[in-house]
């Protein structure tokens, strides 16, 4: 195990501090190969511990000043995510420019914010920066795509997306497998630089200076590119044709975190082993990740995370080929699945009862039927439909943003990187702590779950309002969603959309439970009902449930937590990919994102046409999990926006989620509090 030296009262020392010496949950127990052969499994299964206490973020010290930001956009590009990064590049002039020409802001607090134009040009008399503009930035996107985990799913000569293994992506076509958009000196990520410093002459463009235009190409810099036009390529370029078992949490966590990324998994027998080392993925991470930064992630997917561990039989959970089908659960996980006798039948099963549902009329260890394992559900409730659950804990993410060591493949723990100097021959050695980390996720939930709520207690993006009082609007600070709702009815905004994962407790909003069948209930702060398929009616979250149809490549698609417009409808007719009315089974029956047929409306249950009017996302739980844990690091916005009509207005698209991020961020950048 390598140990590092840390001086007392250093930045590196805060870091060191939240280590905890407790190893993450491995659970490397896995499900059996084929036939009638068990699975070592402990007779009597411990009862999961207790979520460990999160420590408060380490406060920088007085005096410290951020003055570079490390910004990785971790983009789900699997299918239907395109409208979504549509959006996303929508917003990307918005964090940008917070971040490199904030605003001007009065002196006393008595008059409203104002912009100029560039981030060197002085704020008007009585006026002053919310915070210094920033003027050294990395951006870099990677994908949701790690491939098959080792199982024959997701494989590149599918599709070039399928496999991106959390490399950097700059290419302007999903179908492309290299990167062709221009980045700084052919990185990968693109290097904000408008005093064009990176090659030694302040102010003199220079072939290896970075970026030094905003929006539009002048000659403030040696290349023929501006900052915002190259990130909305990479944005609209990492594309829609990825694995369907997104790995949207550990695609972050092998390109920042993983001290050992593998080169490839091998099987061995039907064991997955990672071999070797991606050179290339740790060379990107060195050139990209800044000791001393402030490194803000920002996720942005439309599905649930499908992390599935690395190791042992767990790729099973992602095997297609042959239509493999996986083991039936023992009857007791239909019932509790945290009962220790809830596992797979193709377990060892330990001292718990025969279970003759366990054998299959071939004498063999009974697998699931078709309808009980369709491909499209394999991520959602494991342990309950499988008797096992194949993803990596929440906590190895957890930790991975803030503790100094984290482990190896050898279970030993060694330095984090994010917390690490990895270029230690440089100039910049001082060392981030946790307080300058921050977790942002747009994800599935509907943006009236999560929005502040006006004086008449309705969610509003516009007038919501504050702790303090005030009508600010935009999407809840962690101390707001941590808040009792409802007069103490609802404990808070997690309960609402989260509800409690370790006691295998559900989301109080019924529009973020998953499931394959339709749902009931109602949203408890809007009131808005769940429609059943087939029944006249519409609400605004999620417009109705839908058939899923046996049969149909939507077979196992779960029920939606949230559905918005398109900016422009889509023709499904025939065999286009990722469109969701291209089914005869969609167009015929009742699924809320297909435009009515002529004379019929949106509450018309049926019939659709081949035309697609909606977008949607499915609850984004674990995701959510994540961004909970983290506490004050963490960042929450909707990846179902409110309206797209007015783009000039605070609410439009992804801007009210932008907003919450630059105000999280703001303190760490230097932002005086609101008087």
């Amino acid at each position: 195990m390598s140990t590092t030296k840390v001086k007392r009262g250093s930045p590196r020392w805060a870091a060191a501090k939240l280590a905890l010496l407790s190893l993450v949950i491995a659970g490397t127990g896995n499900l059996s190969g084929c036939g009638q052969v068990t699975y070592d499994w402990p007779d009597r299964p411990a009862p999961p511990s207790p979520p460990l206490p999160v420590d408060p973020p380490v406060a920088e010290p007085p005096g410290t000043t951020i003055d570079k930001i490390d910004l990785l956009l971790a983009i789900d590009n699997s299918g239907s995510m395109a409208d979504k990064q549509d959006l996303l590049a929508l917003a990307v002039p918005d964090l940008v420019e917070s971040l490199v020409n904030p605003r001007c802001i009065y002196r006393s607090g008595e008059a409203p914010p104002v912009a100029v134009r560039s981030p060197n040009d002085a704020c008007p008399p009585d006026f002053r920066r919310e915070f210094e503009p920033i003027r050294d930035i990395h951006v870099g996107i990677i994908s949701s795509s790690l491939g098959g985990h080792g199982a024959s799913s997701c494989p590149a000569s599918a599709s070039a997306s399928n496999a991106d293994m959390a490399r950097l992506l700059a290419r302007a076509d999903e179908r492309s497998g290299v990167n062709d958009i221009p980045t700084y000196l052919d990185k990968g990520f693109l290097a904000w630089d408008p005093e064009q410093k990176l090659a030694g002459r302040p102010g003199v463009p220079d072939a290896e200076d970075g970026e030094a235009d905003l929006d539009t190409d002048s000659d403030a810099d040696a290349n023929d590119t501006s900052l915002i036009g190259q990130l909305t390529q990479m944005v609209k370029g990492t594309g829609q044709a990825g694995c369907g078992f997104e790995a949207q949490l550990e695609s972050v966590y092998r390109f920042l975190v993983d001290p050992e990324p593998y080169a490839s998994i091998e099987l061995q027998g039907d064991i997955a082993v990672p071999t070797g080392l991606d050179e290339d993925l740790l060379r990107q991470r060195r050139e990209f990740l800044r000791p001393s930064s402030l490194l803000a992630i920002l996720l942005v997917s439309d599905e649930n995370d499908c992390s599935i561990r690395e190791e042992g039989r767990n790729h099973l959970v992602a095997e297609t080929k042959n239509s493999f089908r996986l083991w039936r659960p023992r009857s007791e996980c239909a019932i509790d699945p945290s009962d220790r006798c809830c596992r797979s039948c193709s377990q060892s099963q330990g001292e718990c009862p025969v279970d003759p549902t366990c054998i299959g009329p071939d004498g063999e260890t009974a697998r699931l039927s078709p309808e009980d394992d369709p491909v499209n559900a394999r991520c959602w409730e494991q342990k309950r439909r499988f008797g096992f659950d194949f993803l990596y804990p929440i906590e190895r993410y957890r930790r991975a943003f803030t503790e100094a060591q984290i482990e190896n493949r050898q279970g030993e723990l060694v330095p984090n990187p994010i917390f690490s100097d990895l270029n230690p021959g440089d100039s910049d050695t001082d060392i981030r702590d946790p307080g300058r980390v921050f977790f942002a996720g747009i994800v599935g939930v509907p943006w009236q779950d999560i929005a502040r709520q006006n004086a008449e207690g309705q969610p509003d993006l516009l007038r919501g309002l504050d702790a303090r009082g005030e009508p600010v609007g935009g999407f809840k600070n962690a101390d707001e969603l941590s808040a009792p709702l409802l007069d103490g009815a609802i404990s808070s905004t997690w309960e609402l959309i989260l509800g409690d994962p370790a006691r295998l407790q559900p989301p109080r909003d019924p529009f973020m439970i998953e499931s394959m069948a339709p749902r009931a209930g109602s949203n408890p702060i809007t009131g808005d009902a769940i429609i059943p398929p087939q029944e006249a009616g519409w609400n605004d979250l999620n417009g109705r449930e839908y058939t899923v149809s046996p049969g149909s490549t939507r077979e196992g698609e779960l029920q939606f937590a949230c559905i918005f417009d398109l900016f422009r409808s889509k023709d499904c007719d025939g065999t286009a990919e990722s469109c969701d009315c291209r089914e005869a089974a969609d167009v015929a029956t009742d699924s809320p994102l297909c435009q009515p047929a002529a004379g019929n409306d949106l509450a018309d249950p049926q019939p659709r046409t081949a035309t697609q009017i909606k977008a949607k996302a499915y609850p984004g739980l674990r995701e959510l999990q994540l961004i909970r844990e983290l506490g004050p690091q963490g960042i929450v916005g909707s990846v179902c926006p409110t309206q797209l009509d007015d783009n000039s207005a605070p609410d439009f698209g992804y801007r009210p989620a932008i907003g919450a991020i630059i105000d999280r961020l703001k303190p760490a950048l230097g932002a005086e509090p609101a008087p």
